[in-house]
């Protein structure tokens, strides 16, 4: 067990949540707007980033309250905390000491899975980077800085591109830092896709799936940092047309199918879609069974048949994780028979409250 104790305060509905945690599984249920899906909002803002709805700080703060936020945790042996006063960023403390967010995923895996991510194999393919990255972060905490410094990168080539620089001496440091970040990001996606394939397990109600981490227009499977500022440098006239980066590892795609016909993702059916993607879910939380995990599953029960919602619920029994899910009902949760909490979530005039049923 990671996390025994969430605390927080003027927390989008929440004035004050205290929940004590055990490994159990719990799930929340209340009606639609009442707070369920902003307690694992909280959760995933243990971790590095901006959560799993990417709102900025000051977006999470209780709507006419003249105060920031705050998230308190007990995690194994430590107390975290991160605030946002009015107005300011988002700091991270840890054992009273302030620390980079980076810290945070070293305490924790954090990972979610939200009705938005629904529309994963059909839409853009920056979802399936966002979304392929999030896993690889679990695996690699390492990753984080490998695309800050991409990013960094990539936004000082960017400029030069649209300030129309031509000398190719302005670019090669810059590019050279871009293919050595870019090679570190590709080796550690790779990494994290083989360890989820292998995660799958036969006979679990969900499809397995096949993988493969499509590194974009020019490269190879797995291009290392010489391919990755090759392809920089040639494609640089290009890239001064269009006056931005049209090449590397920020143009990855993920690609994946299943069953004996090898079935892309993207042409298969909405519900085998939903159970493709919690089948990597699940695979993701299986994988790391050596670091403490905290899985997030928001709605994730009303678009299932009763056989695979069964299905899910013994998964997250016996998973080396703690699970929170929310649905809109009790009766939802009905296969967990008592291997899980239950907490009722109700909103009143604005204020959210949760009592253990």
């Amino acid at each position: 067990m990671s996390l025994h104790r969430l605390t927080l305060a003027q927390f989008r509905s929440w004035p004050r949540l205290d929940l004590d945690l055990d490994a159990r599984p719990v799930a929340l249920y209340g009606a639609n707007g009442s707070g369920k899906t902003n307690v694992l909002e909280a959760v995933s803002m243990l971790s590095p980033g901006r959560g799993m709805r990417g709102a900025a700080p000051h977006d999470q703060a209780r709507q006419g309250v003249g105060a920031g936020w705050r998230i308190r945790a007990g995690i194994g042996d430590h107390q975290a905390e991160t605030t946002a006063p009015p107005g300011g960023r988002r700091e991270v403390m840890l054992d009273d000491k302030q620390v980079p967010q980076l810290v945070l995923g070293t305490l924790m895996r954090v990972i979610w899975l939200t009705p938005a991510m629904d529309r994963l194999w059909t839409d853009a393919p920056e979802g399936r980077r966002r979304f392929i990255d999030r896993i690889t972060l679990s695996f690699h905490p390492d990753h984080a800085e490998a695309s800050l410094i991409y990013e960094k990168s990539m936004r000082e080539r960017n400029r030069m591109l649209r300030d129309q620089i031509t000398d190719p001496g302005w670019y090669r440091a810059v590019e050279a830092q871009m293919a050595e970040a870019g090679a570190r990001i590709t080796v550690n996606r790779l990494a994290a896709l083989k360890s989820l394939m292998a995660a799958q397990e036969d006979e679990t109600g969900f499809p397995a799936a096949r993988l493969r981490l499509l590194p974009g227009e020019g490269f190879a499977d797995d291009p290392n940092a010489a391919d990755i500022f090759g392809r920089l440098e040639s494609m640089r006239a290009r890239d001064l047309a269009a006056g931005r980066s049209l090449t590397g590892p920020h143009r990855a795609d993920l690609g994946a199918s299943w069953g004996e016909d090898d079935m892309p993702a993207a042409l298969s059916s909405t519900g085998e879609q939903k159970a493709l993607l919690l089948s990597l879910i699940l695979a993701n939380a299986r994988a790391l069974s050596d670091q403490p995990v905290i899985l997030l599953l928001d709605e994730v029960a009303a678009h299932l048949d009763d056989d695979r919602r069964a299905a899910l619920y013994d998964q997250v029994s016996v998973l080396p994780a703690q699970t929170i899910l929310t649905g809109t009902g009790a009766e939802l949760f009905t296969a967990f028979d008592d291997r899980a909490r239950r907490i009722e979530i109700s909103k009143t005039a604005g204020v959210s409250s949760a009592v253990e049923r």
